[in-house]
Order: C-alpha cells, then sequence, then structure tokens
C-alpha cells in the first residue's frame, strides 16, 4: 500500500506506508490524503521501490491534458 502526500505548491509526493518523507522534502508542508492507495501505475511503483518516493507537479500534469485536448 502506499500513503499519498500533496502541499500547497500542488506537487504530489508517493511514500511506501509507514515511510517518513524524504529529508529533502521535509521542509514543506505536506497533508497526507485520507485515502490509502492500493493500487499504483509501474511507473510509481517502480520509483518507490528504487528511490523510496515518487514526485510529481500535479500543475505540470494538469497543463498537459489541457494541450491534448
Amino acid at each position: 500500500m502506499f500513503d499519498v502526500y500533496r502541499n500547497d505548491k500542488r506537487n504530489l509526493l508517493v511514500l511506501g506506508t509507514g515511510s517518513a518523507v524524504p529529508v529533502l522534502y521535509s521542509a514543506h508542508k505536506w497533508r497526507k490524503s485520507r485515502k490509502r492507495v492500493l493500487k499504483v501505475s509501474g511507473e510509481i511503483k517502480s520509483a518507490v521501490q528504487a528511490e523510496g518516493y515518487y514526485l510529481r507537479s500535479l500543475r505540470a500534469a494538469r497543463e498537459r491534458i489541457i494541450k491534448v485536448e
């Protein structure tokens, strides 16, 4: 299972359940999602296994979706 956090700058941080927020990102104000995520994409899963976390900007993803439409 995975824990999902987001912050005021619209960043998304995915960690394995029970993992601490990495020191590099601990200065930001992260809010934990109330729902636990059971299944994630292969890209996110491999990043969490390799690095311990996955970080993405939600703003950039939204802009890509708007350009495609």
